[in-house]
C-alpha cells in the first residue's frame, strides 16, 4: 500500500510540473509579466504591432489612416496579416481609449501605439502598469523605458503651405480650421499664418476651432461661414472634421465651377478628397509621414533596438514633412519655386518657424 501511495504521489507531482512547463509558453496577461523581451529582438512570428485610434477613426483620411498604412506596410513586409501580427482598435469616444489599449495588451501585442495626443495620459498609465510591453505615442510625449514618443515639426510644413496659399489667393483672405485648440494644433496655425504673412503681411487669416477631430458636419458649417465671408483657401488641421471642409468646398465648386475655391489638406496627400468631376479643390497638402515613422519604430523594436524613453522628432530635414504638388494645374511652377526657396531657408537655419501663438507674434513683429 505504501509503495502504491508513493507511486501516485510521484505521478501527480510529475503531471503538475509538466502542465506548468507547458503553460509557461503562453503569455501571462497580467501587469506583472516577465520583461525578458525588453532588450531582445524577436522574429516576425513572435513580434506583433497594434494601434489605437483617436476619435477621428482609422479611415479619417488623415493621420490615423496614415499610421494604419504604415503598420499595415510593416506587417505585410513580414508576411503578417490583419488580426494575425498587426491590428487596430477603433475609438469612437475618449471613453474607449483605456478599454481598447487594455484589450491590445491582453491580446499579447508586443508594441502598441496610441495615435494622437488625446491618448497621452492613458498610454502613460498603461505603460507604467505593463513594463513588459512596448508603447508608442504619436504627437505627444510620454516617459518610460518601454515607451517612445513620435513627434513632428508640423510648423515647418504649415509655413510652406501658408506660402503657397498666399501666392494663390485672389481675395487675400485665408482660413484655418483646427480640431481641438491645443499646443499641437497651434503649431499648424502659427506656421501657416507665419508663412502666408511672410509673402503678404496684409493677408487676413480667419482662425476657428471645431473642438473635435471627428465632426465633419461642424467642419462643413465652419467652412461655409468662411467661404461666404470671402475666404478662398482653407487649411485644415482637424482630422475627420476636415472632411466637412472638403465637402463644403466641393458643394460650392459644383454649384459654381468657375469659382476659385480651395482646401489645403493635412497629414496625407488629400488630393483625392478634393476631386469633383473634372475639377479638384485640393490646392496642396501638408504631408507628415506618420506611416514611415511608425513603420520604422516597429522595425527597430522587432530588431531589439527599441528607442525606449526617447522622443523622436521628424521634420523637413528627415524628409518626414513635405508639401504635395499633385495638383499640377493649381500648384504652378511659380508657387513651387517660391515654396522651395523658403524650404531652403528653413533647412539652412536662416529662419526659425514659430510654433506657438506667442512666438508667432514675435515673428510677425520682425517682418
Amino acid at each position: 500500500m505504501k509503495k502504491s501511495k508513493l507511486f501516485w504521489i510521484t505521478l501527480i507531482v510529475g503531471l503538475v510540473a509538466l502542465l506548468a512547463a507547458c503553460g509557461s509558453g503562453n503569455g501571462d496577461e497580467t501587469a506583472d509579466t516577465d520583461n525578458s523581451n525588453a532588450n531582445e529582438g524577436e522574429d516576425s512570428s513572435d513580434f506583433s504591432v497594434a494601434m489605437v485610434t483617436d476619435i477621428g477613426g482609422v479611415d479619417d483620411k488623415s493621420f490615423n489612416q496614415s499610421a494604419w498604412e504604415g503598420i499595415s506596410a510593416w506587417g505585410e513586409e513580414h508576411g503578417l496579416s490583419k488580426g494575425n501580427g498587426f491590428d487596430y482598435a477603433q475609438s469612437n469616444a475618449p471613453e474607449d481609449y483605456v478599454p481598447n489599449i487594455t484589450r491590445m495588451v491582453r491580446e499579447g501585442y508586443s508594441l502598441i501605439y496610441g495615435i494622437g495626443f488625446e491618448l497621452k495620459e492613458d498610454i502613460q498609465n498603461l505603460a507604467n502598469q505593463n513594463p513588459d510591453v512596448y508603447f508608442g505615442i504619436v504627437d505627444d510625449v510620454v516617459e518610460g523605458d518601454n515607451t517612445v514618443s513620435i513627434t513632428f515639426k508640423e510648423h515647418e510644413g504649415s509655413f510652406l503651405v501658408g506660402v503657397a496659399a498666399a501666392m494663390k489667393t485672389e481675395t487675400n483672405k485665408l482660413g484655418f480650421v483646427g480640431g481641438i485648440d491645443s499646443p499641437l494644433i497651434n503649431k499648424f496655425e502659427a506656421g501657416f499664418i507665419a508663412g502666408a504673412k511672410s509673402i503678404n503681411p496684409d493677408i487676413e487669416v480667419d482662425v476657428q476651432y471645431a473642438e473635435h477631430f471627428g465632426d465633419a458636419s461642424k467642419g462643413k458649417m465652419i467652412a461655409n461661414d468662411m467661404y461666404n465671408s470671402g475666404v478662398d483657401i482653407i487649411y485644415h488641421a482637424a482630422g475627420g472634421t476636415g472632411n466637412g471642409v472638403f465637402n463644403e468646398a466641393k458643394d460650392l465648386k459644383n454649384a459654381d465651377p468657375e469659382r476659385a475655391i480651395w482646401v489645403i489638406g493635412v497629414d496625407r496627400d488629400q488630393h483625392d478628397e478634393g476631386q469633383i468631376g473634372e475639377h479638384n479643390v485640393t490646392l496642396t497638402s501638408m504631408v507628415k509621414r506618420v506611416d514611415v515613422a511608425v513603420q520604422d519604430v516597429a522595425q527597430l523594436a522587432m530588431d531589439g533596438e527599441f528607442p525606449g524613453g526617447e522622443q523622436l522628432e521628424f521634420g523637413l530635414e528627415e524628409n518626414a514633412i513635405s508639401v504635395a504638388t499633385t495638383n499640377e494645374e493649381a500648384m504652378t511652377e511659380e508657387i513651387i519655386n517660391e515654396v522651395k526657396k523658403w524650404e531652403e531657408s528653413i533647412l539652412n537655419g536662416d529662419i526659425e518657424i514659430p510654433y506657438t501663438r506667442e512666438a508667432l507674434e514675435e515673428y510677425l513683429d520682425s517682418l
